[in-house]
């Protein structure tokens, strides 16, 4: 979906598809099919936006055959489906029984990491829209922290990857005439966990095609605020390459039982909830969700916060609620001042199936509806911010 921004400019929003299993091209196909081409139709909209998940092997599958790429950009068309952001942060197996830390691998310090995400530039390039000149693509924020934090070389190697693949941006620009943003998206518990962390890395790179992805269930679980987060990013020249709107699970009284109780049925096998709570010494933190429900790994005097995709119109029921107020004061300050500090938006709730067995979709047509319901609350905000959504 497409909105003119007050000063002329377009911005784009997006919803994400790796709530969507798919490994392979075909499951791609699938996608488009069976999920996004539905959910443009409940919106009622000729575009719709998607953030594209290419693990691996499909786009592997799509460098190796220009015919198949072809092929996709046609689907793509053909189903009033457009792209201009890529999700590149999972590489395989996102769709498992249990992802946990494997999503973190490989880091930024593996050559896979570099090979793929230049795969990844290469293809956006390819799908971008005949009038879209700018694609972007988020990325793990360098590696989970251990063991890097721990190896000296660590640093190093991740520089050096993330200086050739701005190198390669610049020459897939001359080439091909599409600018592609990459941008590493803090997540609690990497090396780079919220968007100060970002700074000294990015400003070591110093160029333009790189930057950060601010998504704003992480921003809300390490309790970063917004406003400071934005001005410091500013103040440092930091590129906001696009952004992920969602919202984290929060706790106001983590000590009572009943809350723990509700807290309880969102610790789930399958994806990493880390866990946070702000101490007057400062941010305290467990990986998981199941290690701050069980005992006393967090204090519990001071609200809890979990990295925990909510879906966005559907905060869970008292006495939980999500950080949708942050996720709304982050995007007035991305998009509701003179200047939009990024251009590309995108819903990312990818644990539709990982929620509590009363609040999971059952059907496909559930799972469209929900992600319809979520755009739409996205759309909303954006035009009471005084955009205009276009055809």
């Amino acid at each position: 979906m497409r909105f003119r921004h007050p000063d002329g400019s377009t911005v784009h929003l997006s919803s994400c598809t790796n709530v969507h299993p798919a490994e392979t091209l075909d499951g791609v196909r699938a996608q488009l099919r069976d999920h996004c081409e539905p959910v443009r139709r409940r919106l009622g909209r000729d575009r719709l936006g998607i953030g594209l998940w290419l693990a691996r092997d499909a786009a592997g599958a799509l460098i190796n055959d220009p015919a198949e790429l072809r092929a996709l950009r046609a689907e793509l068309d053909s189903r009033g489906l457009e792209v201009v952001t890529l999700n590149g942060f999972p590489y395989e197996g996102f769709g498992a029984d249990e992802v946990k830390y494997r999503v973190y691998r490989p880091d930024w310090t593996e050559p896979d990491r570099l090979a793929h995400t230049t795969d990844l530039a290469r293809l956006l390039a390819a799908l971008l829209p005949d009038d879209v000149t700018e694609g972007t693509i988020s990325t793990l924020p360098l590696a989970w922290r251990t063991p890097y934090d721990t190896d000296p070389a660590a640093a190093r190697t991740a520089h050096t990857a993330l200086t050739t693949l701005a190198q390669r941006l610049d020459a897939l620009a001359e080439l091909t005439g599409k600018s592609i943003r990459v941008g590493l998206e803090p997540e609690p518990g990497c090396t780079v966990e919220t968007t100060a962390d970002a700074i000294v890395p990015l400003t070591d790179i110093g160029h333009r095609r790189i930057g950060i992805c601010v998504d704003t269930c992480h921003l809300a679980t390490s309790f970063e605020d917004p406003d400071a987060a934005l001005d410091a990013l500013t103040a440092a020249g930091v590129p906001v390459v696009k952004s992920q709107l969602s919202a984290a699970l929060h706790a106001e009284h983590p000590h009572l039982p009943e809350v723990r109780t509700a807290l309880a049925a969102f610790a789930e096998p399958r994806f990493l909830h880390q866990t946070r709570t702000r101490t007057a010494a400062g941010l305290r933190g467990t990986d998981d969700l199941d290690e701050a429900v069980a005992g006393r790994a967090l204090p519990d005097s001071t609200p809890w916060r979990a990295h925990f995709h909510v879906p966005l119109h559907a905060p869970p029921a008292p006495p939980l609620t999500s950080t949708l107020p942050v996720l709304r004061t982050t995007l007035a300050r991305l998009v509701g001042g003179p200047v939009p500090l990024t251009r590309h938006l995108e819903v990312e709730t990818y644990t539709w199936q990982a929620l509590p067995a009363e609040l999971r979709p059952r059907t496909r047509t559930q799972l469209a509806d929900g992600i319809a319901a979520e755009v739409t609350l996205a759309r909303d905000l954006l035009v009471d911010l005084g955009l205009k959504e276009l055809p």
